[in-house]
């Protein structure tokens, strides 16, 4: 199973969804998460908190997750939960060490 990973440090699940400037990609196989790449995005949050919504920029982000089956974030947002989960991908609220994903 492919999934996305928001992280600032590339260790832990440590990051926002909408502040998430990068998802690193792996593969669920075995006992530990096998690397795949790093994909860029434009952050979905522009770090005010009275921002308005921009669906072409969540659109974009889902495209780049679009083959993983789950995204772990230590938090998201009602609306991009519900455009990942109706694309199915899983929102999975995590906050840890990425090699302890199964």
């Amino acid at each position: 199973m492919r999934i996305a990973v928001a992280t600032s440090d590339t260790v832990h699940v440590n990051e926002h969804f909408g502040r998430a400037d990068r998802f690193l990609i792996y593969d669920l196989v075995g006992p530990t998460p096998r690397y795949i790449e790093t994909r860029p995005v434009t952050r979905l949050s522009t770090g005010d908190p009275d921002h308005p919504f921009d669906p072409a920029r969540l659109a974009a982000i889902v495209q780049v997750l679009a083959d993983c089956s789950r995204v772990y974030v230590t938090a998201i947002g009602e609306r991009p939960a519900a455009e990942l989960a109706a694309r199915g991908i899983t929102p999975v609220l995590y906050e840890g060490a990425i090699a302890t994903l199964a």
